[in-house]
């Protein structure tokens, strides 16, 4: 790997983690009381964990966060709704979670999905008044946000070919 390739794959993360977040951020700003920080947060975050060194990589990594993402707000929505956080319910949440990957043939995308829970759980912990539903939705999106600045990123920025 040369000096320019070491440089350019920082450089493509911490602008793809910049943009996010402020997309994020401007996202979740509409909705008053969504705690917009952590919408750049988790915009910025699914930026980093989706951007790869290849775009094949960072293609297979974006289909991994966003049914991953999907996955993981519809279980912590689902329990929100039925009952209030509490961390041993957020640990059942990620055990039924990372379970429904690994039943539905998808074990790949359970760790994603769990960190989705977590993200869903703790931020609608913070203002229990928040929907559990508009909260979920809103870290999906988010997460939609922070890999699709990624995918724009590695299409846009010049970088290896990727090799079959």
């Amino acid at each position: 790997m040369n000096s320019r390739e070491r440089l350019r794959i920082p450089a493509e993360i911490a602008l793809a983690a910049l943009v996010a977040y402020v997309l994020g951020f401007w996202f979740t700003s509409l909705f008053p009381g969504y705690l917009p920080k952590i919408g750049g947060l988790w915009s910025a975050i699914s930026a980093i964990v989706v951007t790869q060194s290849t775009r094949r990589e960072t293609t297979s990594s974006a289909s991994l966060r966003i049914l991953g993402s999907a996955i993981g707000a519809i279980t912590s929505a689902i329990y929100l709704t039925l009952l209030p956080f509490h961390p041993l319910g957020m640990a059942l949440a990620i055990f039924a979670t990372v379970l429904l990957c690994a039943v539905v043939n998808i074990p790949s995308h359970g760790r994603l999905a769990a960190i989705t829970v977590i993200v869903v759980m703790v931020t609608g912990s913070l203002d229990p008044k928040l929907s559990p539903g508009l909260n979920a939705l809103l870290r999906f999106v988010e997460s939609c946000i922070g890999t699709g600045v990624a995918m724009l990123g590695v299409r846009l920025w010049p970088g290896p070919v990727d090799k079959d």
